[in-house]
């Protein structure tokens, strides 16, 4: 009986200890993400709250590239973190090599990035009808906002704005692509999709698109990617699909680990 009290102590005493590690893992990680400022952007009656990174050694009398980061339909809110858990760390961790001013913007609960009809089945899934036109979403709106201001700082240099997303985000990243086809030099639409017959309307505006998926998605089909691919090349667009066997909805982890993301990301100019 004494013997199963201490292999019990020492197992309640390995938890607690394995449960501190993961907080205090957690909690640093969360401080390192504080280097991204928060910030609101108001226009009308909507708000939508943005975190901000800027490089290290910011220069106002300077021009940085900008880049625009759009989350997925599960970090939307009001709290202005949940935005950041996604890619925020990785251009965080290599902005001495690639400084840059990165935005990660946060749609609110009500709302979606893009213009897109979503019709469930019985067994649970779900058909996405893009809208080609219309008028934007109020999270949209607020986004286009928010970029033309950042634009009009004098600190972005316009030839190098880049556009990225995940799932919804994905979706947000094509539609803002034909409502503003002449801002980006280069885009990458993680596990996404958009309206095909709008590509041309940025194909060969955008230097270039690197495009993610992965092959099992179970929420949102890898289809859309080929499609949105297959699309821009016929438009005359220069187009990457990368599409990982086996990984299901979560492939913006394979994306942010790929090594070659951001030196392609930014050597792309206008």
């Amino acid at each position: 009986m004494i013997k199963y009290k201490h292999t019990l102590t020492y197992k309640c005493s390995l938890v607690t200890l394995l449960l501190l590690l993961l907080a205090s893992i957690t909690t640093q990680a969360q401080g390192e993400l504080d280097a991204y400022e928060r910030q609101v952007y108001v226009q009308g009656n909507d708000t939508l709250p943005y975190r901000i990174l800027y490089p290290k050694s910011f220069d106002q009398k300077k021009k940085y590239p900008l880049v625009l980061v759009l989350h997925g339909a599960g970090e939307r809110g009001t709290n202005n973190e949940a935005q950041l858990v996604y890619g925020a760390k990785r251009f965080l961790d290599e902005q001495e090599q690639f400084p840059a001013i990165v935005v990660f913007p946060q749609c609110p609960k009500d709302s979606y990035w893009s213009n897109v009809n979503i019709v469930p089945n019985a067994q649970g899934q779900r058909t996405f009808n893009f809208q080609a036109g219309g008028e934007p979403t109020r999270a949209m709106a607020a986004l286009m906002g928010l970029l033309k201001q950042l634009r009009k700082s004098g600190n972005v240099d316009k030839d190098r704005v880049y556009l990225g997303g995940l799932s919804m985000g994905g979706m947000g990243t094509f539609e803002l692509l034909w409502r503003q086809p002449k801002t980006f030099a280069a885009a990458f639409p993680i596990c996404g999709g958009g309206a095909p017959e709008m590509a041309r309307k940025y194909a060969k505006k955008v230097e270039s698109f690197w495009i993610f998926h992965g092959e099992e998605d179970g929420v949102v089909p890898v289809e859309h990617s080929r499609i949105m691919a297959g699309a821009i090349e016929n438009a005359g667009g220069n187009v990457k699909l990368t599409v990982y066997p086996g990984v299901n909805h979560n492939s913006w982890d394979n994306a942010f680990r790929e090594p070659e993301l951001l030196r392609w990301l930014f050597s792309q100019e206008k």
